[in-house]
C-alpha cells in the first residue's frame, strides 16, 4: 500500500490509497511453468501411476512389511563393500549390482520379491540393480530415496557395532515416529 494525498482532504492530511500497478497486457504474462504442458488425460495418468507403483515401492513400506515379518520379500543392498560396512538395513542381502547377473538366483528364491536400494535419490544403482534382477526374471521394485531416506526417516541402520537408530528428520517423515499414512 502507498501513501498519497488525497485531493479532497484538507491541507497537509494524507491518507492510504491501494498502490496502482500498470496496465500488464495478458500477452506479456509468462505462462504458467505448471501448466505450460498440459496434465495428461486420465487414462493416461492411471496407466502412468499405476505403473510407478508396480516399480517403486519407498522406506517406509519396505519398513512396514519387513516389521510385520512378510515372506517372500528379499530387500537386496547393491552398494559397495565399504558403503555396507558404514551401514545397511537389518535383515538385507548385500549383492553389489555387478555380481547380481552371476549371484542374483541364489540369493533370491524363486517367487519372492526384490526390493533393491543403493545410496539416495540422487543415485540411479538401484534403477540398474533392479534391471539386472528383472533380466533374471525376478519381480523387482526399487525403494525410492534409497538408504539416505531410510536413514532419515529414522529407521534402523545395521553396522559391526549393532543395531541402531537416529531420529527422523522433520523434513522426511513425522518425528512422532508414526507413518506419514499417505
Amino acid at each position: 500500500m502507498s501513501v498519497t494525498a488525497s485531493p479532497s482532504a484538507t491541507a497537509g492530511a494524507v491518507t492510504a490509497a491501494p498502490a496502482v500497478s500498470p496496465a500488464v497486457s495478458p500477452s506479456a504474462v509468462s505462462p504458467s511453468a505448471v501448466t505450460a504442458v498440459p496434465a495428461a488425460d486420465n487414462r493416461a495418468a492411471l496407466a502412468h501411476f499405476a505403473a510407478r507403483l508396480a516399480f517403486e515401492t519407498d522406506a517406509a513400506d519396505v519398513a512396514a512389511d519387513l516389521a510385520a515379518g512378510v515372506t517372500g520379500l528379499v530387500v537386496v543392498d547393491s552398494r559397495s563393500t565399504e558403503s555396507w560396512e558404514q551401514g545397511h538395513i537389518p535383515g538385507a542381502v548385500h549383492l553389489p549390482t555387478a555380481l547380481i547377473a552371476e549371484h542374483g538366483d541364489s540369493v533370491v528364491p524363486a517367487g519372492a520379491t526384490v526390493v533393491t536400494y543403493c545410496w539416495g535419490p540422487g543415485c540411479n544403482g538401484a534403477t540398474r540393480a533392479a534391471l539386472e534382477f528383472a533380466k533374471l526374471g525376478h519381480p523387482v521394485k526399487e525403494m525410492l530415496g534409497g538408504f539416505e531416506y531410510w536413514a532419515r526417516e529414522g529407521q534402523p541402520v545395521e553396522t559391526a557395532q549393532g543395531v541402531s537408530s537416529r531420529p527422523a528428520d522433520a523434513l522426511t517423515s513425522p518425528v512422532s515416529g508414526v507413518s506419514c499414512a499417505c
